[in-house]
């Protein structure tokens, strides 16, 4: 039985387990419908040419955990940002864990999608809003159609949440391998202000496939600021799936930091229904051996008067292979739009690769777009004048590579993930250069 067949029979089961009466019975009766008529992507589709999935579907995934795990938190601090006061979402191996979280719903709700699919209080906001801007394809409809488990966020109006969250998903290898499907979804009304943390982190050797679909709704004049951290070991696949609908005047920001992972596909989806709307994309890739990070990005400027911004920079080592799609749509209503997209790569190694794709779909006539990507190696006449001053090559080119991807961290809002990024950085690029932001 392969893993799409696995899936489908299993189905059945998990909606056994479930709230046979929650509103979105039908939301995931459909969903499997699509998954079984759309399966799982191939190269043969243009936004996967570049990537196949071939390799991490092969195995025989464990779909439900068979039981449940702790983890003490001094064994996994290390992926936490610790050195602030955060709300804290953790689950292990799927499995919400109250030891290591810390949720709260005062004023705001931070707390657990299996709450607010199963519990009337919030039966209306998750109809107004659950599976509204999701894709219909076959990964985002198999993550729908198995929701049950996942981080629910609310901002009420007229909040500044005074401590950011930190969503981390554990997976501990107890089964010789597991497909995790975490389903997210963050409300922020008006005039209120957000910082969240999302990471995956594999504790084991053991094959992981996590299938994650954040939705993410920003009202008027909201503030979102998003980051994921994606540092996981060379047998966990992510495909992270997020879809972000903006209305007028509101500022969201996502950061994608990808430095480990057997294969990572970042879905990244704009919507922008209002004026004023500002959208930033931001990312940074280091990865060598055999390592794959695709980002694929959508910016849908809708109404007039609203900006985008653009900025993905990687650097590719040993048989790593990078690819870029990203994608700005600019309707004829959008006049006055201002985008910018830009994807620059850095070859360290001559078995490296990347394939860039950069669009721009333009229908109205008064805009101000731009597009573009570059690929290259280290500049061997600034290496030589590093070496000239005495810096070994080493830390020379680590150096150069830092500033190459620095403008990227200037970005970062919270002074704790900088710093926490940085030393990422410095650990990837296998130096100690004691670098301070």
């Amino acid at each position: 039985m392969d893993l799409k067949e696995k899936l489908l029979s299993s189905f059945l089961v998990f909606e056994n387990r479930t709230e046979i009466d929650t509103p979105v019975h039908d939301i995931r009766s459909e969903a499997i419908k699509t998954f079984e008529q759309n399966g799982f992507p191939s190269k043969k589709e243009e936004d996967w040419k570049y990537t196949s999935l071939n390799s991490i579907l092969k195995h025989d995934y464990s779909i439900f955990p068979n039981q449940e795990n702790a983890l003490e938190y001094k064994d996994v601090k290390q992926y936490f940002i610790h050195d602030i006061d955060t709300y804290k979402i953790i689950f292990i191996d799927g499995k919400y864990s109250s030891h290591l979280s810390q949720t709260t719903h005062d004023g705001i709700d931070v707390c657990l999608m299996s709450a607010a699919l199963t519990k009337t209080k919030y039966r209306i906001l998750i109809e107004n809003y659950f599976n509204k801007t999701a894709a219909k394809d076959g990964l985002t409809s198999l993550n729908t159609a198995f929701s049950s488990e996942g981080a629910y966020i609310h901002i009420p109006k007229n909040k500044l949440v005074e401590k950011p969250i930190q969503i981390i998903h554990f997976s501990t290898g107890n089964e010789s391998a597991m497909m995790l499907q975490p389903r997210n979804l963050i409300v922020v009304d008006e005039n209120s202000h957000v910082q969240i943390i999302e990471r995956h982190q594999s504790l084991t050797d053991n094959p992981i496939l996590t299938n994650s679909v954040t939705e993410i709704f920003a009202n008027k004049r909201a503030i979102v600021d998003y980051y994921k951290v994606q540092n996981d070991n060379l047998n966990a696949s992510l495909i992270d799936n997020t879809f972000i609908k903006q209305k007028q005047e509101s500022h969201c920001s996502v950061h994608t930091f990808s430095f480990g992972g057997k294969l990572t596909r970042n879905n990244l989806n704009f919507y922008q229904h209002g004026e004023r709307i500002d959208s930033t994309l931001k990312g940074i890739t280091i990865i060598g051996k055999k390592q794959h990070v695709d980002h694929n990005t959508l910016v849908h400027h809708i109404e007039p008067n609203c900006e985008s911004h653009q900025d993905y920079k990687g650097v590719y080592d040993d048989n790593a292979t990078g690819v870029f799609n990203g994608k700005v749509v600019v309707d004829k209503e959008a006049q006055k739009t201002n985008a910018f997209q830009a994807n620059n790569n850095i070859l360290v190694s001559d078995k490296a690769s990347i394939n860039t794709k950069p669009q721009l779909e333009i229908f109205a006539d008064d805009v101000k777009c731009s597009h573009g990507c570059t690929i290259g190696q280290l500049d061997e006449s600034a290496l030589f004048y590093m070496r000239s001053r005495g810096i070994p090559v080493k830390e020379a080119k680590a150096l150069m590579m830092y500033a190459f991807t620095n403008n990227v961290l200037s970005s970062v809002k919270i002074p704790e993930m900088k710093q926490r990024i940085n030393k990422l950085i410095a650990k990837k690029l296998n130096v100690n250069i004691g670098f301070d932001l």
